[in-house]
């Protein structure tokens, strides 16, 4: 069997939650697969287990020397794979002759570019960081192209962040684990119960959703948000004193207390602005809501209409506070048995073409035919 060694940009404490069922159960059902975090907690290297490395941030430039001192051996690997950082894969592959090993390069988001949107979406001005991105994106190409393959997480991702990446394409995109699902629990209130889970920030426009809240005649429903950005959209809320009632902010801690509050829940909210940052893939939160068979109001875009039919499995609308509001006046009146059914086809459509478990032997056979 195959060995990977997946080197990910992730400290040892972050949620894995994407690294966990893809790398680490449905992978190794094809090859041995070993994970490796970095932290700035301790000094030493240390393995967690046989298969799971944790490296002091201060050995980057010097991996691998660290790992063989450590005994690690990098000759058994067929695979290196590292995610995002470039300034290792450059590292990687200056030892890919010497132990013989395949060279990957797994792209999961646009960071600095998105941070730079961010940056511009608080009225900074960000002449000179577009300046530099721009040079940094042509030489990282380079870089990629002398990897043996490029993993990023769709092909329209790929197509507008490193188009000029030639080499052989593996897609490794975010799915649905179908060891992980959730069952939807049907409560007992009258209202109906939105959701909406993730990062939120000026670039994300959450401030158009509450909009179109706001200007709902009806008074039957509740949002539940669930961020790690508590503070910002306390300050977001506060503006909108109409709907503090109707509103309640969590901060779920794990991946399961997250599945858990959603499931109490009847529609999950994927709405973003249409950018390319989001719109080039499916947003992780997607596959949070139909695993506890919650059905998805989502931003109509070329990707997700390829997975979805509106109307079917989920609802599409236009980021705007005119089509958001007309989609949400449309859903106050659906019942309950008829959101359910939404949601349960939903699931049952990304089970059929978007979960981990198929995705990993397609990931397993292209490596192999490398």
């Amino acid at each position: 069997m195959q060995k990977l060694l997946y080197i990910t940009d992730q400290d040892e404490y972050v949620d894995h939650s994407f690294i966990a069922p893809l790398f680490e159960i449905y992978l190794k059902k094809h090859m041995r697969v070993d994970i490796l975090y970095f932290t700035d907690f301790k000094s030493d290297f240390t393995c967690k287990d046989a298969h799971h490395f944790v490296v002091p941030t201060r050995y980057k430039n010097v991996l691998l020397n660290e790992l063989k001192h450590n005994n690690i051996d990098l000759h058994s690997y067929d695979f290196v794979m590292v995610r995002n950082c470039i300034e290792l894969m450059k590292h990687v592959l200056k030892y890919r002759e010497k132990y013989h090993y395949k060279a990957l390069y797994r792209f999961s988001f646009p960071k600095r570019k998105v941070q730079i949107k961010c940056n511009e979406a608080e009225g900074k001005n960000q002449f000179l960081k577009r300046c530099m991105h721009a040079i940094q994106t042509k030489n990282e190409t380079k870089i990629i192209n002398s990897c043996d393959a490029f993993l990023p997480t769709s092909r329209e991702m790929h197509q507008n962040y490193r188009p000029e990446v030639t080499i052989p394409t593996i897609i490794c995109s975010p799915a649905i684990n179908p060891e992980a699902l959730h069952q939807h629990q049907q409560h007992d209130g009258d209202e109906l119960r939105f959701v909406y889970v993730g990062t939120l920030d000026k670039l994300r426009e959450f401030g158009t959703i509450l909009d179109a809240f706001s200007s709902l005649k009806s008074h039957a429903w509740k949002l539940y948000i669930s961020t790690r950005d508590v503070e910002f959209v306390n300050i977001l809320v506060k503006d909108y004193p109409d709907l503090q009632k109707h509103i309640k902010i969590y901060n779920a801690k794990t991946k399961d207390a997250l599945l858990e509050l959603i499931a109490k829940t009847d529609i999950g909210i994927s709405l973003l602005p249409d950018l390319p940052v989001y719109n080039t893939s499916t947003p992780v939160k997607t596959f949070d809501y139909y695993s506890s068979g919650v059905p998805c109001l989502m931003t109509h875009s070329a990707h997700t209409s390829t997975i979805f039919t509106d109307g079917v499995d989920a609802w599409f609308s236009d980021f705007s506070k005119k089509n958001i509001s007309e989609k949400l006046n449309y859903l106050l009146i659906l019942s309950k048995e008829e959101i359910a059914d939404i949601g349960q086809k939903g699931q049952n459509r990304l089970l059929e073409v978007k979960n981990y478990e198929t995705i990993a032997k397609t990931i397993a056979d292209q490596l192999k035919a490398l």
